[in-house]
Parts: C-alpha cells; sequence; structure tokens
C-alpha cells in the first residue's frame, strides 16, 4: 500500500480572498506558514519518499516546512530540459540515494502552476467583480471553461496538469512510493477531477482551502480517497 498527498500550499502574501494569484510568484505569509506547520503535522505518520511542487515559491516553501516536520530535508532535483509536447523525453538529474532517507528528492514543475489569469493576473477580486459582475467571474474561476480573458480555463490547467501526473507522479505511487503533490488550487482540482472521475459540471463544486489536504491510498490498482471531503465550514481563502 502507498499513499497519493495532494496539499494546497499554504496562505501566500498576496492573500488569496483579496486578489487573483495567477502566477505572481509571492511567498507565504504568517498564516501561510502555520497552515504549512498544521500539515506537517496531520502528515506526521506517513513517511514521505519523493514530491512534487510547482515552479512557484509558495508551493516549495509549503512542501520544505512539511518535510521538516519529518525530520527531513528536501532537494530539488534539477531538469535538464522538457519538452511540453513529448514529457518522455525529460532527463532528470540523478538522485543519490546513498546519502540517506533523510533526503527527499523534490520535483518542480510548471505542469502544476496555478492557472494564468490574464488580464485578471494580480487584480483585485472586488475590482474584478465590479468590472465583469461576479456571476461572469464566478464562471470564469469554478467552471471547466471557457476562463478569464487571456487567461488558462480550468480546462487548459488539467490538459497540462494530468498527462504530468500520469507520466511522472502516477507511475511512483504504483511502485509503493509516498508521494507528496503541493499545488495550487486549479491544479489540484484539475488532479482530483481526474483521480476521482468526476464530471464537468461537479468540479464546480470542488474546491481547496489553503493548507488543505487529499489524501489517497493506492489499494488493489486503484486510488481511494481516505479522508473526508471538505465541509463548507472549512472552506477559506476562495
Amino acid at each position: 500500500m502507498s499513499y497519493l498527498i495532494l496539499v494546497r500550499h499554504g496562505e501566500p502574501g498576496l492573500k488569496p480572498d483579496d486578489r487573483l494569484a495567477g502566477w505572481v510568484d509571492v511567498p507565504l505569509s504568517r498564516e501561510g506558514i502555520k497552515e504549512a506547520l498544521e500539515c506537517a503535522v496531520e502528515l506526521e505518520n506517513i513517511e514521505i519518499n519523493l514530491a512534487f511542487a510547482s515552479n512557484l515559491f509558495r508551493t516549495q516553501e509549503t512542501l520544505s516546512i512539511i518535510l521538516s516536520g519529518q525530520k527531513k530535508t528536501g532537494v530539488f532535483i534539477h531538469e535538464r530540459a522538457e519538452d511540453k509536447e513529448d514529457l518522455e523525453r525529460i532527463e532528470w538529474y540523478s538522485y543519490p540515494p546513498k546519502l540517506g532517507k533523510e533526503l527527499i528528492p523534490i520535483y518542480t514543475t510548471a505542469a502544476l502552476n496555478e492557472r494564468y489569469y490574464g488580464e485578471l493576473q494580480g487584480r483585485k477580486k472586488q475590482k474584478m467583480e465590479e468590472k465583469y459582475g461576479a456571476k461572469k467571474l464566478a464562471s470564469w474561476r469554478w467552471d471547466f471553461e471557457p476562463g478569464p480573458p487571456e487567461g488558462e480555463s480550468l480546462k487548459a490547467v488539467y490538459e497540462r496538469a494530468v498527462p504530468y501526473f500520469e507520466q511522472k507522479i502516477l507511475p511512483a505511487v504504483k511502485e509503493g512510493e509516498n508521494v507528496l503533490v503541493c499545488a495550487h488550487q486549479s491544479s489540484l482540482r484539475a488532479l482530483v477531477k481526474y483521480v476521482e472521475g468526476i464530471s464537468n459540471e461537479g468540479i464546480r463544486e470542488v474546491r481547496f482551502s489553503t493548507g488543505e489536504l487529499a489524501i489517497y491510498r493506492f489499494l488493489e490498482g486503484r486510488l481511494v480517497r481516505e479522508n473526508s471531503e471538505m465541509s463548507p465550514e472549512a472552506k477559506r481563502n476562495l
């Protein structure tokens, strides 16, 4: 039996209840650091063997804090090259296992990045609601498609995140590794849609708060959700 653990990064300095961060690269706030530490406590009984993060700092910082809770050090494994058209041709620098189990390899990729918000990037949600209307903004954020002006839909995020998951993350889980993936609202919703077979309509109701975990066990050839679905009261910073 092995585990797949999905976690949304902790609250960033550009608070998600105020602005649409997207690709704006900001560190964690004090609350975000606290949330990452809480994740570390919740995962203390699952020994992580391998980790993945997006190219944005808030996921990498969250991941490092979680691993520190297990007294492990994350080592970032850098790509030689990345061909978005053919993930099989990615070459990875070798990881030295002889250095001990306390070192955890971390792979970073743009495939797990938050959606690109286009004209809405970094803008205040209130201002965008005033400009486009609350209903239109909600549709861009939560529906499978379409996306915001000049930005990515959830469908576009799905089309980059899921192939990476199939080729790089899922095989490690199938081989018995406990894998931690730290990503964003949009990229995690895309992965959950794939893993749980959620419809285009149903995915609108799936959301991750900052620091929220989704834990899956790999049993009898399939991923089974272990922790319960997040309650509406638990949803925050959306």
